[in-house]
Parts: structure tokens; sequence; C-alpha cells
């Protein structure tokens, strides 16, 4: 960004290597209950060729005593509070689970303001026209921690520590009531690329609705299927990381010519 050091940037994103100048920058959005740190193996694999940015919700690790925030809508509008109106640096987004959600509000946000994303990639979340029941939140802390767990993205230490879990309930569960919550408001489709990534045994989302991201943009669309579930792109981490390294400097190429 322009200016890193306002407050809204310094309080909602991270960096955590220095990039080259001009290098192609990307917003990567966590999952429910994910933290900025999440993201480090993304910034350390792509650095410095990509300028990668993590976003940190409320309610988690260095923000742990703030309330967490349970909207997708309002943590898509606190993002696009921290990013400088002022920088033209083409800014590419990626969000897995919760954290598409969030890119697709903030990408609709961006393209209102006429700063379109240079491209969405998509990760682990089936297109917003695909409605199911998510109701995970309206039940006891059992019950979140089993989902939790089903999905196999948070380490095993850390929902068998008592002092860790309510440190991390609350925002875990304001997370979940974003998700269950969450329902997309009539609009135009966006106009940027999606790239769209997935496991082929993900629990929560199958290729086909996958898929159905391309409802949602104008652009180009690729749907790219991974072996693994709802986490595939931790253990098909270099895959991931190569697909968008060579998505963008197509686009950077694309942008020269």
């Amino acid at each position: 960004m322009a200016d890193r050091s306002s407050a809204e940037h310094r309080l909602w994103l991270r960096s955590f290597h220095q990039p080259t100048p001009g290098a192609p920058r990307l917003l990567c959005l966590p999952h429910a209950g994910g933290s900025a740190s999440f993201y480090f193996p993304f910034s350390k694999g792509l650095s410095p060729a990509v300028d990668v940015l993590a976003v940190q919700y409320p309610g988690r690790q260095d923000r742990l005593p703030e309330p967490p925030v349970d909207s997708v809508q309002e943590l898509a509008q606190g993002v696009f509070r921290a990013l400088d109106e002022r920088d033209d640096t083409p800014l590419a987004l990626f969000g897995h689970s919760m954290g598409a959600m969030v890119g697709f509000e903030l990408a609709r946000l961006l393209e209102d303001a006429g700063r379109p994303p240079a491209v969405f990639f998509v990760s682990g979340r089936r297109g917003p026209s695909v409605e199911q029941v998510e109701d995970v939140h309206q039940g006891d802390d059992a019950r979140l921690i089993e989902e939790v767990t089903k999905l196999d993205g948070t380490h095993a230490a850390v929902l068998q520590d008592e002092e860790m879990l309510r440190m991390i309930l609350p925002a875990l569960r304001a997370d979940y009531r974003a998700v269950g919550t969450y329902r997309r408001t009539p609009g135009p489709p966006l106009s940027c690329p999606f790239v769209v990534l997935t496991g082929d045994a993900d629990p929560r989302v199958t290729p086909e609705e996958a898929r159905t991201w391309s409802q949602e943009t104008d652009g180009p669309f690729q749907l790219h299927v991974y072996p693994g579930g709802h986490f595939y792109l931790v253990a098909q981490q270099q895959a991931v990381l190569s697909r968008i390294e060579t998505t963008l400097r197509r686009l950077g190429a694309g942008a020269a010519a």
C-alpha cells in the first residue's frame, strides 16, 4: 500500500516479508477461526516476487481484546477501509472458505469504487448462489468444536487445551455466525477474472458447487481441483502457490502488453 503507517492499515493488515519494488500484490483473507498467520507460508513461498498481505480479523491473536465481528459484510467493509484509496497498484485477492465470502464482498466494494481486483482467487467455498443451511453457530460449544475438528483445520492440541479454547471460541462462533447468516444481496457480476481452487474430497463443497462462482463474474473463469479435503491448500501448498504466481505473472504480462 502507498501508506502502510495508517492506523486502519496496521489494525487489519499484516506483512511478513519485504517484496521487491513493483511486485504484484496479493491480499489474503482467512477462513472461519483463522488468522493472518495462516498465510505466513504463502508469504514465505511467494516473496519477494509477490507482495503478500494477510488480513487480521478482530478478536484473535494481537486483536484478541477486540470484540469479534459476526457479519461478512462488516468484515469486508473493515478491510476496505484499511486499503489506501490513493494507491492504484493492482490488487489480487485470495480468500479461503469464509475468506472467500469476505473477499467477494470486498471485491464488490472495490469495483463500486472503481478499483476492481486484478484477479480473485476463490478457495474452498461454493458460490453464493448455492444456498445451504449452516447453523453450527446455533449449537453448543461441543458442536462447534466437532465441526472444526471434522474440517481438520485446527491443531488437535489447541482443541484439547481448555485455556486456548476459551480464547478462540468467541471469534470462532462469531465467524460461524457470519457464515451462517450471510446472504448475497442483488448486484451485477464482477468484471475481474476468477480463479477457483478446491479439494476433491472437501466435505463442504463439491467441484460442481465451486464452479457456480462462474455466475459471479463477466471476466475469465478457471476452476482447479486438487487432491484433498477442506484444507487441501496446506498439503498442496506448492501447487497452489505456483498457480498464484503463474496467474499474477500472466496478468502482469497482459497489462504490459
